[in-house]
């Protein structure tokens, strides 16, 4: 039997946070896992305003964050050791944060300099997981499909609810994955301009009414008739959906906006034959969204226990990081559409 103990770092495009998963692996026949310690550390105002704004950033200022936010994310790591008192680690698997996303052009960035990490920590670690996939003509998302597939292979779907959301499933004997639409990274934007962070519960878009207008504008967009695989980038939202929201009440956005993430998971659901499907994410938390998407599917919802909900992805980076230490294939050609199958990131 393989046992292998691995922290996975996760930060999503919602930036409420640095996901940190420390898990057991061990591979028999097949592999399971346990998470044996897991928390999200909220970034400061000075972090989120950083990350947030990296997409303006000059070229030398892009460089110079790369480098501070891999020592930042390597002493969060310390940190989180010595908290708990962690002994054995084998490897940290590090997604980074991303800032540009668009692999028609063949790049995709996530900063956070792998090589800082391991200075701080003194540990191997494995990060930059995407870019190889994009340069084989891959979309370089979705990558979790490798542990849905191992890991969670009891459920018909997996589906994240995230900056964005993202599906994935076995059709004709292959996994396939696929961006669905703009989730938190929407959301906690509308929610912001009222005063919080995120909308707690929905409650603030059960307030609003919805505006068919911009519903049957959001509806129609190119992307959600586009065959996977395909992803989503923070470009695509800039380009496409800000722009839609002129001269519309936030609070109408918001209740719109719910009803346009439910409609486009739930075309998804009863489009494969998906028996049930398991959430995760912070979208998950969202009674309002779960209830909308319920009400329009006749597939099981499952909801997980919390540590899942919150570090499911956390937790795949860090398995991810397992497989490419062994030199596995962690990258799913049917999942992301590159060249074939592979094993990706850079290992130091």
């Amino acid at each position: 039997m393989m046992t292998f103990q691995a922290i996975g770092l996760m930060s999503g495009t919602s930036l409420d946070g640095l996901d940190i998963c420390f898990v057991e692996f061990k591979k028999q026949n097949n592999w399971t896992f346990r998470i044996l310690n897991a928390e999200t550390v909220p970034y400061p105002l000075f972090w989120e305003e950083k990350l947030r704004t990296a997409i303006h950033l000059s070229s030398e200022e892009l460089l110079e964050l790369n480098s501070e936010y891999g020592f930042y994310l390597g002493k969060i790591t310390s940190d989180f050791i010595q908290k708990y008192h962690l002994k054995n680690i084998d490897l940290i698997a590090s997604h980074g944060h991303t800032v540009f996303h668009q692999p028609q052009k063949k790049f995709t960035l996530q900063i956070g300099d792998g090589r800082a990490i391991k200075i701080e920590t003194g540990l191997p670690v494995i990060y930059d997981f995407r870019t190889q996939d994009v340069l084989m003509g891959g979309n370089g998302a979705p990558l979790v499909p490798i542990g849905d597939e191992l890991l969670f292979s009891e459920y018909d779907a997996c589906l994240n609810l995230g900056g964005f959301s993202n599906i994935s499933l076995r059709v004709n004997q292959q996994r396939i994955a696929f961006d669905i639409a703009p989730v938190n990274i929407i959301l906690n934007y509308l929610a912001k301009d009222l005063n919080k962070n995120f909308d707690e519960n929905g409650d603030l878009a059960r307030k609003g009414k919805v505006i068919d207008e911009l519903l049957r504008q959001l509806n129609s967009l190119d992307f959600y008739n586009r065959n996977h695989p395909k992803s989503l980038g923070i470009e695509w939202c800039n380009q496409y959906i800000f722009p839609t929201f002129n001269g519309i009440e936030t609070i109408d956005l918001l209740a719109t906006f719910t009803e346009h993430i439910a409609l486009q998971i739930s075309n998804i659901l009863n489009q494969y034959p998906i028996k049930n499907v398991l959430f995760t994410g912070g979208g998950t938390y969202n009674t309002y969204l779960i209830e909308k998407i319920k009400s329009k599917t006749t597939a099981e919802v499952i909801i997980p226990e919390k540590d899942i909900i919150d570090h499911k992805e956390a937790l795949i980076f860090a398995f991810m990081g397992v497989l490419r230490f062994n030199n596995e294939i962690n990258v799913m050609a049917s999942a992301t559409g590159s060249l074939k199958d592979h094993s990706s990131g850079i290992i130091v």
